[in-house]
């Protein structure tokens, strides 16, 4: 049996590391989370993963869902397709947007941030899960923007 998983994080710039332990209790374990539609596009990567109660997200891009194609509208539009394709996963697996308690943010171009943010704190409705945000010098897709979140199972 199981008893701990470490999940080691590696930072992209800055050269930081951690671990996190969770404790894997008889009742508890890895679930993949994962759609049909999902599973559709072919993709080397699940939605996300469930240890416990804590849901790792993979990252997701301003795709219209169940497609390979950005939104229009650059870095708004697709930050708000973004932050709506992290609300539904979260929705479809039995979380919520309020449930997210960290996000990572990789911006194409950081002067991109403002207008990033005005989308971004409106799709979090004065919640505000701790973030980092970095740089990228590409994106799937050649997007503006990915995010991925950690958040809590339930409601």
């Amino acid at each position: 049996m199981l008893k701990y998983l470490v999940v080691l994080v590696v930072g992209l710039i800055g050269g930081f590391a951690g671990a996190y332990l969770f404790e894997m209790n008889d009742d508890t374990g890895l679930s993949i989370l994962s759609t049909a539609e999902q599973d559709a596009l072919n993709l080397p990567f699940a939605e996300g993963v469930q240890i416990g109660n804590v849901i790792f997200l993979s990252g997701q891009i301003g795709a219209k869902p169940g497609t390979m194609e950005l939104v229009p509208g650059g870095i708004q539009g697709e930050t708000r397709q973004t932050l709506e394709n992290i609300r539904d996963i979260l929705v479809r697996h039995g979380s919520s947007m309020d449930r997210v308690i960290k996000c990572s943010v990789f911006m194409k171009d950081m002067a991109d941030w403002p207008a990033m943010n005005e989308v971004y704190v409106e799709m979090f409705a004065g919640h505000r899960p701790a973030r980092s945000a970095f740089g990228a010098s590409g994106l799937a897709l050649g997007g503006h923007v990915e995010i991925e979140c950690l958040a809590l199972a339930g409601n």
